[in-house]
């Protein structure tokens, strides 16, 4: 592995391609990451010496790939801070721990219940309570975002009651960067017995996280947006809640004892992983993992916060340009638009010029309205990037600036 932070792009073979003749700046992490080398040959040699299945057979084989499979599941818990790798489930991504969540403990909820999201929240912690709305006839209540991006907290506060049940937030927007007071949140929803769902997909790549001392209830996250493979994520769950909760999908590996006349299923984590699991992408997982806790956690932090303090001071000083949410505390993205142009000609412009941006809604339709656009331009960081990329994102988009309308350059 690299020495420091300073040179560990060189650990990520994709550094080495061009786009449209240029050298390729990936500026995408929010969407997906790349991944290191350390992570690919993992995931290969497993493929190529150590596969079996796991949990079925008793050859060797099989037994030293169930042993592996399991101790990324113990990576999972020490990486999170968790005390107990009993609670740690896998799914596929963060959209099926939310899932998992909403139809498993959201069938303990009744008619007239509460649940409280934010206006900043992905589609996906947005849907999933929405199909309770319509099929348990809960009641779905909104915090709403301040014009600095940060959530209105005396808003959350008049909206939790008694009849709360679950606070569903992002603990880092996808739009906005904004890092959400997890502790704060969590600290007011249990004084009125609700439960806390915390989606961090945005969070795992970039901050420490240490879900017992957050005091959350659920915390989910995918593998794909932390330097490993898509097809792999992470459910996290207080182990009373995950004992009480019924499965969630049905099949094999999951039960204990199946007859035409009984039905018992094994216990948390086991009852809600049934099927073939994905286990070479869990082996990366855990080889992602790895390569995180190579470095101080801390350290990367930082070196983001300074790229992103460069980036941004950079496009204040750009003529027509709206940074969303200007004013918040952020980790790893910045979003904006440039005055009189759509997204879409801006991202296909820059892309021409060979960086990587995003441009749409983000999958967070609400939150980019509540800012009066429809479509905008994200930039977002990972572990590999580095000044110069944050010089040739700038330079670019200068150059596209120009093109597009050329009173908006510097």
């Amino acid at each position: 592995m690299s020495s420091s932070l300073t040179d560990c792009y060189r650990d990520f073979p994709f550094h080495k391609q061009t786009m449209n003749g240029k050298p390729l700046i990936y500026l995408d992490s929010a969407a997906t990451t790349q991944k290191p080398k350390q992570v690919l040959d993992a995931m290969y040699g497993f493929m190529a010496n150590d596969y079996a299945p796991v949990h079925r057979s008793v050859y060797e084989l099989a037994s030293h790939s169930s042993t592996a499979y399991e101790e990324v599941r113990q990576k999972v818990a020490q990486f999170i801070g968790a005390s107990n790798h009993r609670e740690i489930v896998y799914t596929k991504g963060t959209t099926e721990g939310l899932n998992l969540i909403a139809q498993s403990y959201g069938s303990f909820l009744e008619p007239g219940d509460e649940v409280l999201i934010t206006e900043m929240e992905h589609h996906a912690n947005i849907l999933v309570w929405k199909q309770l709305v319509s099929s348990k006839g809960i009641v779905l209540k909104v915090v709403p975002v301040l014009d600095s991006g940060i959530l209105d907290m005396e808003a959350f506060d008049a909206l939790l009651s008694k009849k709360t049940k679950i606070v569903a937030v992002a603990h880092v927007s996808n739009v906005l960067g904004t890092i959400n007071p997890i502790q704060e949140i969590t600290k007011k929803a249990h004084e009125f017995g609700a439960v806390v769902v915390v989606d961090g997909a945005q969070a795992a790549p970039h901050l420490p996280i240490y879900v017992e001392e957050l005091g959350c209830d659920f915390y989910v996250f995918s593998g794909h947006k932390m330097y490993g493979p898509t097809g792999i994520g992470v459910l996290w769950g207080r182990y009373e809640l995950l004992e009480k909760m019924p499965p969630f999908l049905y099949g094999g590996d999951m039960i204990d004892y199946v007859s035409f006349d009984k039905v018992t299923y094994q216990e948390a984590p086991l009852k809600f992983e049934a099927g073939t699991p994905p286990i070479v992408e869990v082996i990366g997982l855990g080889a992602a993992i790895d390569y995180l806790q190579g470095f101080d956690r801390l350290e990367v932090y930082e070196k983001e916060q300074k790229l992103l303090a460069t980036a941004q001071t950079k496009l204040k000083k750009m003529n027509g340009i709206r940074i969303l949410g200007d004013g918040n505390p952020r980790a790893s993205v910045i979003s904006f638009t440039v005055d009189g142009h759509h997204a879409l000609d801006v991202a296909t412009i820059l892309g021409l010029k060979g960086i990587a941006a995003r441009s749409g809604h983000m999958c967070a339709q609400p939150l980019v309205r509540r800012f009066q656009e429809e479509s905008i331009v994200r930039v977002s960081l990972g572990i590999y990037n580095t000044f110069h990329d944050i010089s040739a994102f700038i330079e670019a988009l200068s150059e596209a600036s120009v093109l597009l309308r050329p009173e908006l350059s510097y």
